[in-house]
């Protein structure tokens, strides 16, 4: 596989009535999750089979299902978290998903023992790749008020422990940026340990109202305009793996033009991946 230019479901907020929306021909790969019910899942199954795009889920499968629970309790108990992800992966897998994504490490803040608890997933998501012979991709996130303690955590890991356990990572560019500032470090520090593993990059920019943040578009006039962040050596770097999805991940709050997706779009793949067609 080439490096995949695809696009996600929270760019509709996974809303059944704007599916179609996904379908551009600028992309091969759709990622999505937090359906609204199992008739919207299946549309969207429908919907996929029926075009030459490869597709993953991003866990949860169905909004309000648990999405940060697998180290400890944020809104669901671990044990009911872990019932619910197994879940998932099963039906992904004979769903004929091309990985599942999941929130992981996801620790609120402070943890004392963060290295046994990160190892402890890993072995349990390894398990459920080998049973159900799907890619888990692990994303790390920045915690409750932008806590970067488990980015911290994993950058402290063992990449030899890691390894044992055969998972890929997502790299979710805003969560990324935000944790090297709360670190007083530069991002690619946090992300060059990890370049032989990624599998995803969650792509987008940062735009703050007030005390809250949205995911806007990437768009080369980022680069330079003192505003939001410049993210091309960010990228540059990753692209040097192969065989990465690209997932362009805004939301819709800022109601971005279309001509200004597709113009961060087709920066991608001309100035970053030299993909020319």
């Amino acid at each position: 596989m080439a490096h995949k230019i695809a696009i996600s479901g929270s760019t509709i907020m996974s809303d059944i009535s704007l599916l179609q929306d996904l379908f551009i021909d600028e992309t091969s790969h759709i990622e999505i999750g937090e359906f609204e019910n199992e008739d919207a899942y299946q549309h969207f199954l429908g919907m996929v089979k029926r075009s030459n795009k490869s597709f993953g889920l991003h866990s949860p499968l169905f909004r309000n299902d648990s999405k940060y629970d697998l180290i400890e309790y944020v809104h669901y108990e671990p044990d009911k978290a872990w019932i619910q992800f197994e879940n998932e992966v099963k039906r992904i897998a004979e769903a004929g998903a091309a990985y599942i994504l999941v929130h992981f490490p996801y620790i609120q803040d402070d943890s004392k023992d963060p290295k046994t608890l990160i190892e402890e997933g890993l072995q349990r998501l390894s398990l459920l790749q080998t049973k159900y012979n799907l890619p888990i991709v692990c994303e790390p996130k920045l915690g409750m008020g932008r806590s970067a303690k488990g980015i911290e955590y994993l950058h402290k890991f063992p990449l030899s422990v890691w390894e044992k356990y055969g998972l890929k990572l997502c790299i979710d560019i805003g969560d990324y940026l935000l944790a090297a500032a709360k670190l007083s470090m530069n991002p690619l520090d946090l992300i060059q340990k990890w370049q032989d593993y990624i599998k995803v990059v969650h792509l987008h920019n940062i735009e703050f109202i007030e005390e809250k943040y949205i995911w806007i578009p990437i768009h080369p006039s980022h680069e330079s305009d003192d505003v939001y962040f410049p993210i091309k050596e960010i990228l540059s770097f990753i692209a040097k793996q192969n065989n990465i999805y690209w997932v362009l991940e805004h939301t819709p709050h800022s109601s971005p033009k279309k001509e200004f997706v597709m113009e961060g779009i087709q920066w991608l793949k001309k100035d970053i991946l030299n993909i020319d067609k």
